[in-house]
């Protein structure tokens, strides 16, 4: 695991050694354990190193034979082994036993088809030096971030943005069209992030780059389709594979622990993998410290585990830093606790495995359309999704906006899902973002288009091969390729490498969705639970109350922080400053604020939404763009 930046361009050789460590130095938090380097003419590859895999020899920049290729390389590849030996076989000579080498001579002796055959997470670039050609991937799912730019004749890029705030010819520019999406869901939501002209490099794609054309191509997407499998079966091979993931996702030369929470998936990495640590967190008592529960886990399973209580006062003190590290403003309340959790953890280990990826392969979340607790409508519903595809959006549309017991549930599992599904967070609507903004951010991509987008891909691919998947796997494909990458992945990254720790996720794993997207949708969502064959699968393994617990996630009390007068003052002065009027109208953000803290409406999400972007703003645009000190609350 570690961090990678670099340019092409044509300047001095000095020029280039110096750029370069100014751009890796900006993310030496990714890669505190080494440097390395490859400057020539025309490139210049940066690195930073976290050591996990051949701790001695693996050092980057890695060569091939005739010094014609060179990687540097961000992530793990789990099935380096049987490859290398593969490789081997075919002639290849290894100078390291580190996975990145596996990478470059499988570029040599297969091309981008190498791209399918890695399993793990990865972004790296190739820089070959004969032909002037730069090769870069990004691994299937997004796990790991990749950032590029073209500016003033340089194509620059990086695992972060801020490296790319080094280089001389970057241009600091605000990208106007990414506010009001990212209200609405809560992350940045588009290709082009909140600095314009700097681009995410999309998940399962590689580009090239050559005498200053950069082509794009995508290698994987998820192939979504429906089966007649037997529960029994299904079961069996999710329980099959998730063992096989967790063990691939142990290798490593260092210890590997574990995040432990009180649901069921993180709980099943852990229990399957019995590391010599877990940890979790929790804010104070109640319902905000799942940590007990965790612990209580722990003991029955007897696994070594530490955990901690924050304090509010923490939380607030640490935000400025958090969002720095996240490089975009991300409103999702989890990345709070889970900041401190890898703070926790990065005290003993170097890489810990986590739960991420389930809810997604497996329909996890309630807001794929779980709306009643009532099983005898949860079963009606699953007897009219037999009905011919008219008929059950005819009905679905009928109960949009009716008030009777599951009509809601009915609307959501029924109607199309690009009607009534844009991904898991949904902070403002499309009117109140448009009201709220000024007229300058208000020529922005709609909410509407962004997710049709996707919802367009997913139809056509699946119409190409004569299929037809259901609503619930158009969600699944969505927050595959929204909300995955865009907000879970992303903050996972972010705040486990801010600390120098590495987070791997044994449950987004391409194996596993080879199995997910063929589990029949009645076995995804049932009247029992969410995620109901996985469950099933977990059940093997773990008590009832804990294979059977519906998703919490990472709970965080911002409702009783905004109505805490400390806090509300410390949000309330950020939203009266001068600089808001460009964005916000001001008047509206405070009676929000002031409203919300005497207890007249409940806008904590919204609140907390442009409490983000503002103090990320202030961090990048009216702030020097390095690390803020922590600031102590009176």
């Amino acid at each position: 695991m570690c961090g990678i930046a670099g340019f092409i361009n044509d300047f001095s050789m000095k020029e280039k050694h110096a750029i370069l460590t100014d751009m890796t130095d900006r993310i030496a938090h990714r890669g505190p354990d080494a440097y390395g380097e490859h400057v020539d003419e025309h490139a210049a590859l940066g690195f930073r190193r976290l050591s996990i895999i051949d701790l001695a020899g693996g050092d980057q920049p890695i060569y091939n034979e005739d010094k014609s290729l060179c990687i540097t390389f961000n992530g793990e590849i789990y099935n380096y082994q049987p490859l290398r030996e593969e490789l081997l076989a075919l002639g290849h000579t290894f100078s390291t036993h580190a996975d990145t080498e596996v990478i470059l001579h499988g570029y040599e002796q297969w091309g981008t088809h190498l791209l399918n055959r890695l399993r793990g997470m990865f972004a790296f670039v190739i820089w070959n030096s004969k032909t002037h050609e730069l090769f870069g991937a990004r691994d299937h799912f997004g796990i790991k971030p990749f950032y590029y730019a073209q500016m003033n004749g340089t194509f620059m890029y990086a695992s972060e943005i801020k490296a790319l705030l080094a280089h001389p010819h970057f241009e600091k520019e605000l990208n106007k069209k990414a506010l009001k999406p990212y209200l609405t869901f809560q992350y940045p939501a588009l290709r082009e992030t909140f600095f314009k002209g700097v681009f995410k490099l999309p998940e399962g794609h590689y580009f090239t780059y050559k005498d200053g054309q950069l082509d794009i191509h995508e290698y994987y997407d998820e192939a979504f389709e429906e089966t007649c499998q037997k529960l029994d079966d299904v079961v069996d091979t999710i329980d099959a594979t998730v063992q096989d993931s967790v063990r691939a996702h142990q290798i490593a030369d260092v210890e590997v622990g574990s995040f432990l929470s009180s649901g069921v998936d993180s709980s099943y990495v852990a229990e399957l993998a019995r590391p010599e640590h877990t940890y979790s967190i929790g804010f104070g008592q109640g319902s905000y410290n799942e940590s007990h529960q965790a612990q209580e886990l722990a003991g029955m399973i007897h696994l070594n585990n530490t955990s901690r209580e924050l304090t509010d006062e923490e939380a607030f003190s640490y935000f400025p830093q958090i969002q720095w590290y996240m490089d975009e403003p991300d409103s999702n309340p989890s990345c709070v606790p889970l900041f401190f959790l890898s703070q926790l953890a990065a005290k003993d280990v170097k890489c810990v495995l986590s739960g991420e990826g389930a809810d997604e392969l497996f329909a996890g979340y309630i807001d794929y359309g779980v709306h009643t607790r009532s099983k005898a409508i949860k079963k009606a519903t699953h007897l009219l999704q037999m009905l011919p595809e008219s008929t059950r959006q005819a009905i679905g549309r009928f109960a949009k906006g009716k008030t009777f017991h599951g009509a809601m549930h009915l609307y959501e599992n029924l109607a199309p899902a690009r009607e009534n599904f844009i991904g898991q967070a949904h902070v403002f609507t499309c009117d109140e973002a448009d009201a709220l903004v000024t007229d300058e951010y208000r020529d922005a991509p709609s909410v509407q288009s962004i997710v049709d987008a996707v919802y367009d891909r997913v139809e056509a691919k699946t119409a190409q091969k004569g299929q037809k998947i259901s609503e619930l796997k158009k969600k699944q494909y969505l927050d595959l390729h929204q909300w995955m990458p865009g907000d879970i992945l992303l903050k996972a990254d972010k705040m486990t490498m801010a600390h120098s720790l590495e987070l791997r996720v044994p449950l987004l794993d391409k194996e596993l969705m080879a199995v997910a997207q063929k589990v029949p949708t009645r076995y995804l969502i049932s009247e029992e639970n969410t995620k109901y064959a996985f469950r099933k699968a977990a059940a093997r393994h773990l008590p009832e109350a804990w294979y059977k617990r519906e998703k919490l996630g990472f709970p965080v009390p911002i409702r009783q922080w905004l109505r805490e007068e400390k806090f509300y003052t410390v949000v309330r002065s950020l939203f009266a400053q001068d600089f808001v009027r460009e964005f916000f109208d001001q008047d509206a953000l405070l009676k929000m604020v002031d409203d919300n803290f005497a207890g007249k409406t409940d806008d904590r999400r919204k609140i907390w939404t442009v409490y983000s972007f503002l103090t990320w703003y202030s961090i990048y645009f009216l702030g020097d763009g390095t690390k803020p000190d922590v600031q102590k609350l009176a």
